[in-house]
């Protein structure tokens, strides 16, 4: 059975999406059947590998609200190994509509079962907030990685982090557990990365990725071309870090 695992931070700009692309690239790339799940109604995940977002006729919104099959909606990527399950701008409405139905917090978790046997790893985008979307998320996944930027407010939302968390797993999801958090945007000049990563660690003992992603123009370039980094520029720092990471990942497996 695969291993479901939610990519979540409710701080937004913390390279989330960036992670999620290139995490489930680089798990295809070395031989793993994945499955990226989008949803994040901004759906940047979706335009991340290549798939047009006002091209998508069904996406997860249908899966949640439409009782649409996943494997209806299942788009193979030109990408090794990688398959989606798209979003689109309907996702922004699924909230409001979730939120009238019955075992709204599982509708992700359901849909999923149908096709989890099909995969290794099945990675889902979160958006940046614990609204409905990312309740269904963290409700599917096994674990969870948070991506935190090596920077000063990371830290002011760690503690409402931890608490989120705390309440999934007490109210909707007993066996989820922290996989681990992966430090984004390094810089290892800057004097603050180091007291950042510390701190971090303080909250989180054993649970950071020795594997650092490294700030870098070509993470912000790769999406406008609808690849993840590690295609786009295969021989680059972000793209060796987002290798070794993955390396790291399955390693703990």
């Amino acid at each position: 059975m695969g291993k479901t695992v939610a990519i979540f931070n409710q701080k937004g700009g913390v390279g989330k999406t960036t992670t999620c692309v290139n995490m489930a690239a680089a798990l295809g790339a070395k031989g793993k059947k994945t499955l990226l799940v989008d949803v994040d109604p901004q759906g940047n995940s979706t335009s991340g590998v290549g798939i047009d977002k006002s091209d998508v006729e069904y996406s997860n919104y249908d899966i949640l609200i439409n009782d649409v099959s996943a494997r209806a909606i299942m788009v193979e990527t030109e990408f090794k190994n990688l398959w989606l399950l798209p979003a689109n701008m309907n996702l922004a409405g699924a909230e409001l509509e979730l939120a009238e139905q019955d075992g709204r917090n599982k509708a992700l978790k359901k849909a999923l079962a149908t096709i989890v046997m099909e995969f290794d790893y099945i990675i889902i985008d979160c958006p940046p907030s614990l609204g409905l979307l990312s309740i269904n998320a963290l409700v599917a996944a096994d674990t969870l990685i948070v991506p935190l930027q090596c920077e000063y407010y990371a830290l002011e939302g760690l503690s409402q982090l931890i608490s989120t968390v705390r309440t999934i797993k007490q109210h909707y999801n007993e066996h989820l557990e922290l996989e681990g958090v992966l430090f984004t945007m390094y810089d290892s000049r800057l004097k603050l990365t180091q007291q950042v990563i510390d701190e971090v660690n303080k909250y989180f003992p054993n649970k950071s990725y020795k594997t650092m992603i490294p700030r870098s123009v070509k993470i912000a370039e790769a999406p406008s071309f609808g690849e993840p980094v590690i295609y786009y520029e295969k021989y680059s720092k972000p793209s060796f870090a987002y290798k070794k990471f993955a390396d790291e990942f399955l390693k703990a497996q």
